[in-house]
Formats: structure tokens, sequence, C-alpha cells
């Protein structure tokens, strides 16, 4: 068993690496997105701090995939680089 110094919490080694998951990151179809993957935007987005907005249907190509709250990193041509989240966006076939 493993004991926190701080707070005297136990718990078993097993349970620490079972708990490490990997997270999987699925667009608004329920389709598994990996890195390198190209997507559509599915509805307009409005830019913060611009009056530009990211139509539906825009092709972003070669994405990259963060733990974070916006959790797809990529650059959109005419735009330039800008994080997405995968809840907007539907993988190509």
């Amino acid at each position: 068993m493993l004991v926190c110094p701080e707070c005297a919490h136990e718990w078993s080694p097993a349970a620490a690496t079972a708990s490490e998951a990997v997270r999987v990151y699925k667009d608004a179809n329920g389709n598994v997105l990996q890195d390198g993957d190209t997507v559509t935007v599915i509805k307009d987005l409005k830019l913060r701090g611009s009056s530009g907005v990211v139509k539906q249907g825009t092709k972003v190509k070669n994405i990259r995939l963060v733990d974070e709250d916006h959790d797809i990193d990529c650059k959109i041509e005419g735009f330039g680089p800008m994080k997405l989240k995968s809840e907007y966006v539907k993988k190509q076939a």
C-alpha cells in the first residue's frame, strides 16, 4: 500500500496506474479523433476579439489533440492558428 505523507490516504500501486486512463477524443458524431486527422466545422464559430467567423463546412487539416478545454490545436487557412472544441467538428472519412 502507498500512503500520502500529508493526509494519510492509502491506496494500492495497481489502482494508481489503472486510474490514469488515456483520454479518448470524439467528434460531434462520436467518431474517435487522432492527431493528423482532417475535420469539418459543423457550426459557424465566432472568433473572440474579432469580427471574423469560421463558417460551417470549413475543412481543417492536420489537427493536433491537446489535453485542455479546447482540445484541438490547428491552423485554419485564412485565420491562422487557433483552438477548437471537438464537439463542433466532424471527422472526414
